[in-house]
């Protein structure tokens, strides 16, 4: 396993690993040169010299170049007291430009061959013009590079909701995620102005107590549930995380808090001084389940779960048979009775009459159409008038009965009736 030592830059951040190279003797808050991405830095031992896996290395491993003199510090101490003025001159070339960009701050190499710009911005910016103004003013190295409203806050630094100076500018090395979930398990309103911090995000102390909160809660059961105690039956209504209670509503509108032992039975009840005492019932039924062995049959928590065998009142045969005088004189009567309403469904039906043609009745039944015909055209009704009258007038073997498809041609039906056809 290789041998490294934790190093930490700028105030409170990350720590990564180096390897000691000839430093084989490294102490806690000894400064170094090390060697990064980013090139030759100055920063401060946090970890001591340690053996790890190589596994926990992200990267190539980076050495140590030497221990800091006392020149480096004082370079890194001058260069740091000019940060301030080079962010305000940047503030001054954005404005003039009219950049979309915020500038957070600037920071200085401790040798100052590097100036580098903490900016924040919504969409991307091209900064190129803004790069080569930079650096013709303050004639070294400039980079300017993007972070995020976290960082701001680390940066910036502030207090917090509860008093005290920030978390992430004080102490917390690392941001882990936050949820919205977190604040539901600890019962915290959900006001975007409640649980935000000053960076705009998620305070990151919600994420502190979120796994005790997890665990106390799962020993209960949820509010809104109706639960068994050895008291009765209840319906949980609050659940105290600091105190490890759970407040349940009995069904006589009394109170009780208990801790997850005494709502299983595994530990007795034993109420504060200013909680109201148990009711007679409550007592009662607390007295039965303790004194009452397991596997007694008649206790009302047996063994099985099953109470005591009913007892019923002995009733005459005619009752338990159904075969008494006054049990038949009431059947005859409510069968007569559901005859009789029997009788007044049937009589309200109609039976569905089938609708036949007029022509299946021999031909009369034209009369209607005809007459709505003969006022619409006047000189086609006198013709079936006519027609009518010779018909009525020949004998009834003469007569031939109308088909009752109505395809057929009317020619044809002229021709049996002996008006003249077309042909003739």
């Amino acid at each position: 396993m290789p041998l490294v030592c934790g190093v930490r830059f700028r105030g409170v951040g990350k720590v990564y690993h180096f390897s000691p190279g000839n430093e084989q003797d490294l102490q806690v808050d000894d400064h170094v040169v090390v060697e990064t991405a980013r090139g030759v830095e100055l920063g401060e031992v946090a970890v001591g010299l340690q053996e790890v896996d190589g596994k926990d290395l992200v990267g190539d491993l980076k050495p140590v170049v030497r221990r800091a003199t006392t020149a480096d510090l004082l370079d890194a101490q001058l260069y740091r007291a000019k940060e301030d003025e080079a962010a305000e001159t940047c503030r001054s070339h954005v404005a003039r430009m009219g950049l979309e960009m915020k500038i957070v701050s600037a920071e200085y190499a401790f040798d100052g061959s590097r100036l580098t710009f903490f900016f924040t911005a919504e969409e991307r910016v091209d900064f190129r013009d803004l790069v080569r103004e930079l650096a013709r003013h303050f004639r070294t190295r400039i980079e300017l590079r993007q972070i995020g409203v976290r960082d701001e806050a680390r940066i910036v630094g502030g207090l917090g909701k509860c008093g005290r100076p920030l978390c992430c500018k004080t102490w917390l090395t690392d941001f882990s995620p936050v949820s919205i979930r977190m604040a539901k398990q600890q019962d915290l309103p959900l006001s975007p102005m409640e649980i935000s911090g000053q960076c705009g995000r998620l305070l990151c102390c919600l994420g502190y107590e979120n796994e005790y909160y997890k665990a106390i809660k799962g020993r209960f059961p949820r509010v809104g549930k109706r639960i068994d105690t050895p008291i009765g039956q209840g319906k949980v209504v609050r659940i105290s995380v600091l105190r490890e209670t759970v407040t349940i509503l009995m069904d006589d509108g009394s109170t009780v808090d208990m801790t997850a032992d005494q709502v299983a039975g595994d530990a007795p009840i034993e109420l504060d001084p200013g909680q109201p005492s148990l009711t007679p019932a409550q007592e009662s039924a607390l007295s039965a389940s303790v004194s009452a062995p397991s596997g007694d049959p008649g206790s009302d928590n047996g063994g099985t779960g099953k109470g005591a065998p009913r007892q019923r009142s002995p009733r005459s045969r005619g009752q338990r048979t159904g075969t008494g005088p006054e049990a038949q004189a009431d059947a005859g009567q409510q069968t007569g009775e559901e005859e009789g309403q029997q009788r007044k469904r049937r009589s309200r039906r109609r039976p569905r009459s089938r609708r036949r043609s007029p022509r299946a009745e021999g031909g009369d039944g034209n009369s209607e159409n005809a007459q709505r015909r003969a006022e619409s055209r006047p000189d086609e009704s006198r013709q079936a008038e006519s027609r009518d009258r010779g018909g009525s007038e020949g004998s009834s073997q003469e007569r031939r009965p109308r088909s009752r498809r109505r395809s057929r041609p009317r020619r044809s039906r002229n021709r049996s009736d002996g008006a003249p056809s077309s042909d003739g």
